[in-house]
């Protein structure tokens, strides 16, 4: 127990000083949630490089697969997904990120929320 609420107190600390969640379960001596995940053969956060997706883990709006998108994208389904692969499809692949926004159903706010796992 007391072994717990120590972890917890520097993950605590660090947080407070803005230092990733990675870097204070290592400061910890813990796993994050992506290395315990990955080490019992499930998905972990950062993923391994698909198709429609960069070393980083994001994914690739001119490149991914609706599926690909729907599960790494926050708040979109499949149906969005979808319409992003068509819009795609009809006038090309996207310039810009930003562009998301043009495809019928996805506002600013919804494409703001994935910039961090979105590429081109």
């Amino acid at each position: 127990m007391k072994h717990g609420i120590n972890a917890l107190l520097i993950a605590l600390t660090l947080a407070c000083s803005g230092i990733s969640l990675g870097a204070q379960a290592a400061v910890a001596g813990q796993k994050t949630v992506a290395q315990e995940r990955a080490a019992a053969g499930g998905s972990a956060q950062a993923k391994v490089p698909t198709s429609g997706s960069d070393a980083v883990g994001r994914v690739s709006i001119n490149a991914a697969s609706a599926e690909e998108l729907a599960r790494v994208m926050n708040g979109v389904g499949l149906k969005k997904a979808q319409a992003i692969v068509n819009y795609r499809e009809e006038y090309g692949p996207f310039k810009a990120v930003d562009d998301l926004k043009q495809v019928p159903g996805l506002g600013s706010a919804l494409v703001e929320r994935n910039l961090a796992v979105l590429a081109l």
